[in-house]
């Protein structure tokens, strides 16, 4: 028996090496390498995926495209983050936690689409088909256009595919698919890479909409090695926290939409059900009348969200101040406490302080940064910010406040939320102009705002 070739490969980006290194001379990051059989060489698999299509170069203008190709899944907050629907022929690769919901959203496209008569396959390699007529159940009722496979062999799930041609069809999970010309095991970075090139392959070739399911490492990356990400079009994470029912869908690559749209969804036991305002969402059981509370508003790509910014400072017990940050940037929260002592008085050396982000959420815009600072203040001089008032606006280094992009659209959404007030930039004041109904308070210093905020007690 001839002795297998061994080669070693790059997780963070597929770079092949005969030998061990210690760092990648791709992507210079250190110890990534694993060791894997090399795949047999002749007609790939690839290849064979690709067979029937007509390769032959087109002119741009005769190619045609259009928004209107889209197909709508049946869930508006997917769509928004998709870009507007499902692209025909594209790979969209969807990311999470375990029992965060993945499978639970595919099988309700499934069922959306199937609805429309539109021919649906899923393929799982973790359930069987009992498991799945289970989870099935609780969803809704489902028509004959939708058809399960479970099957993990490649080479039958390209025959099916080829055989079948649905319109769109569901891989759960990529972790479970394997070659049987890669002598790896089912998961291993050979394994994940070339069936995914495999998908990729049937996708482009014979336009059907492939959704791969993968799962995530405990870093919350998509196990595999990075070229899986480089390899679809798009990529989907599903995130929340396990302790409440909502959860975000979000896009870190999209070839045809933007990354920065979200979709918000709650968990129930009939499924995913869309959130239509997260805002109010965000702030239910929010306390009135308290210190250290105040609603800031963070943009996720066009839609504003209200969020609750919590703050809580208290005298340190020890010579070295405690900082903790949950929902934020904790080092944001640092030079915002920098600034509070430096340019508005406030002398917060000596004190603890705790800042969160109100239901599991985690906001990185730098809008938030005035109610992060007029939390801070509300807490440590002990007194309530009005409930009615929403404040946004980037701070600067020397207490200034910044200006932020979609100051009117933050505006209106505070407006149909029934607040009263708003605490903004100055420089926002030509992008908002006049609006009735709601009071505009505009500021330009740190010290200004609080001094603001103190005079609406």
């Amino acid at each position: 028996m001839p002795k297998k070739k061994i080669v070693y490969f790059c997780k963070e980006c597929g770079f092949e090496s005969s030998k061990w290194m210690g760092q990648c001379p791709g992507c210079r990051e250190w110890n990534t390498f694993v060791e894997e059989p090399a795949a047999a060489s002749g007609t790939s698999a690839v290849q064979a995926a690709g067979a029937g299509a007509k390769n032959r170069p087109y002119v741009l203008g005769d190619i045609p495209a259009g928004e209107d190709e889209r197909e709508t899944s049946g869930l508006g907050e997917l769509d928004r983050v998709l870009g507007g629907g499902i692209v025909p022929g594209s790979l969209v690769l969807v990311g999470g936690d375990p029992g965060i919901g993945k499978s639970t959203l595919l099988l309700q496209v499934c069922r959306n689409l199937s609805a429309r008569q539109i021919p649906v396959l899923y393929i799982s390699g973790e359930e069987s088909l009992r498991q799945i007529r289970l989870r099935a159940s609780r969803i809704g009722e489902f028509t004959d256009h939708l058809k399960l496979l479970c099957e993990t062999d490649l080479s039958r799930i390209r025959e099916v595919l080829l055989a079948e041609k649905p319109g769109v069809a569901v891989i759960d999970s990529i972790q479970t698919m394997y070659d049987e010309e890669i002598g790896s095991a089912p998961g291993s970075v050979s394994q994940v890479r070339e069936s995914t090139n495999v998908l990729m392959q049937i996708a482009k070739g014979q336009g059907i909409t492939v959704f791969i399911v993968g799962h995530v490492t405990k870093e919350g990356n998509v196990a595999g090695p990075r070229v899986l990400e480089h390899m679809v079009d798009t990529v989907l994470y599903f995130e929340g926290d396990r302790f409440v029912s909502y959860r975000i869908l979000r896009a870190v690559k999209n070839r045809f939409g933007s990354t920065n749209e979200i979709g918000v969804f709650e968990m129930k036991s009939s499924g995913l059900e869309e959130v239509a305002n997260p805002s109010e969402y965000m702030l239910d059981g929010k306390p009135t009348g308290t210190s250290g509370s105040v609603v800031s508003c963070a943009m996720e790509g066009t839609r504003p969200l209200l969020v609750e910014v919590q703050a809580l400072v208290c005298r340190s017990n020890f010579g070295l101040p405690r900082r903790t940050a949950v929902g934020t940037d904790y080092n944001r929260v640092n030079l915002l406490m920098a600034v509070l002592e430096k340019k508005a008085g406030q002398h917060l050396s000596e004190s603890d302080a705790y800042v969160n982000i109100a239901g599991g959420i985690r906001m990185n815009e730098p809008a938030i940064d005035l109610g992060i600072a007029l939390a801070v203040v509300s807490s440590f001089s002990d007194f309530a910010i009005p409930d009615d008032v929403m404040v946004f606006g980037e701070i600067g280094l020397s207490g200034e406040i910044r200006s932020v992009s979609m100051a009117s659209q933050r505006v209106a959404e505070a407006k149909k939320l029934g607040f009263k007030a708003v605490i903004l930039p100055s420089v926002c004041r030509r992008n908002v102009g006049q609006t009735e109904g709601i009071r505009l308070l505009y500021v330009s210093w740190l010290r200004e705002a609080i001094a603001v905020v103190k005079d609406l007690q």
